[in-house]
């Protein structure tokens, strides 16, 4: 898989980019550039192939190519291994190879492009939202934020906080799914309302419209907060 997927350019940009290098090179050559929706492309149905060229790591594909040709009764193709350009400038992060990845890696944190500038938009307060799958990094972009001066709301924080005894959402939970989810103390006991919801899309739903407007509500409040405090 390729490193930060979202960060490779377009295939229009990219096959115009490698038609000029390709011409810079030798324009007196003719050049087929084709998309891939296979790991294999034309490579194993052209019958006018000759050749492959592949590196030390790419050698078993080309093997595997050879494969599927003599599969749909083709000839093999030649294959030419080179050698890979190294990277003097690689860290213990990255590939040794000079590579697209390690590339794309190095732009994060530099601006792609300049802000779009929206007349309708207040100045402040100005919010910004981290969204992520587990282990995306929003914990540790939200603590450098904060580092930086911003004013930090947890949703996950509010998202336990909604659900305690006296938060916005309590009583609606309570009274939706049953006096059976709750602790002895009266808070929610989430494992038994997580059992009743999972697997469930009605009973999630019935849960969610109840929990989200609230936290998004709780959100609202906090910003209102920050914008007060000149945050």
């Amino acid at each position: 898989d390729k490193v930060l997927p979202e960060l490779i350019e377009p295939y229009e940009l990219r096959a115009a980019k490698l038609r000029e290098f390709l011409e810079d090179v030798k324009p007196s050559l003719s050049y087929d550039i084709v998309p891939l929706a296979d790991p294999f492309g034309p490579s194993v149905t052209d019958p006018d192939l000759q050749c492959l060229v592949v590196s030390e790591e790419t050698h078993r594909g080309g093997e595997a190519v050879n494969k599927k040709r003599l599969e749909n009764g083709l000839p093999e193709l030649a294959l030419y291994e080179i050698q890979l350009m190294k990277d003097p400038e690689h860290n213990q992060n990255e590939e040794e190879k000079i590579s697209s990845s390690s590339l794309r890696q190095r732009l994060l944190g530099t601006l792609l492009q300049p802000p779009r500038r929206d007349p309708a938009l207040p100045l402040r307060p100005y919010v910004i939202g981290l969204t992520g799958g587990t282990g995306s990094g929003k914990t540790s972009m939200a603590k450098l934020l904060g580092q930086l001066g911003a004013f930090v709301i947890d949703a996950d924080q509010l998202g336990h906080a909604v659900y305690a005894p006296g938060g916005p959402a309590h009583e609606a939970v309570v009274a939706a799914f049953g006096a059976e989810i709750l602790n002895k103390d009266g808070t929610i006991n989430r494992k038994v309302l997580g059992a009743k919801v999972f697997g469930n899309q009605e009973q999630l739903k019935r849960l969610t419209d109840i929990v989200w407007p609230r936290i998004a509500q709780m959100v609202k409040e906090r910003v209102r907060e920050a914008d007060a405090q000149g945050e």
